[in-house]
């Protein structure tokens, strides 16, 4: 069972009320083997919202409470993301989830590379607030763009070994 990022599914949770609609996570609803999620909405929310980025470090940073997540107005959100991951968190417990595919870049769901907190659409290194909990709670979490490459690698072997 995975979770997975609304957004993904074609659900308009993102910040500016849009989605992507991901085939192979459609393929995974279908098959009845995610559950989608928007952290952002869980931790209250609205949509469409206003952008907002991690400044001063990266979701770990933000658990430990050493950098915020602020909003393009300049408000500090930081509380609505840690509720968010949070709420995940307990959902993904009780469905006794060990994967995650999260939408990639974003101050939730970033895996890998996040924007950097200045609003430029400059890349860092480092989690989203709900990716960093869940890896800290050993819950494995990929990109949908990690997804593909798995699932191309998979069918090259496929191929190469004439399965």
């Amino acid at each position: 069972m995975y979770i997975v990022s609304a957004c993904l599914a074609g659900v308009c949770t993102r910040y500016d009320a849009k989605s992507y609609e991901d085939k192979n996570i459609i393929k995974l609803i279908d098959s009845k083997l995610a559950i989608l999620v928007c952290p952002e909405q869980l931790g209250g929310l609205s949509t469409p919202r206003p952008p907002a980025e991690i400044v001063g470090g990266d979701g770990n940073d933000v658990l430990e409470g050493k950098a915020a997540v602020i909003n393009k107005n300049g408000e500090d959100v930081t509380k609505s993301f840690i509720k968010g991951a949070e709420e995940t968190l307990r959902i993904a417990v009780l469905y006794k989830v060990n994967k995650a595919i999260l939408k990639s870049s974003s101050p939730s769901c970033g895996c890998g590379r996040i924007y950097d907190g200045s609003f430029s659409g400059n890349k860092i290194d480092g989690d989203g607030i709900t990716s960093a909990l869940l890896k800290k709670n050993g819950i494995e979490v990929i990109t949908e763009e990690e997804l593909q490459q798995l699932i191309t690698e998979n069918c090259q072997l496929k191929d190469k070994e004439g399965i």
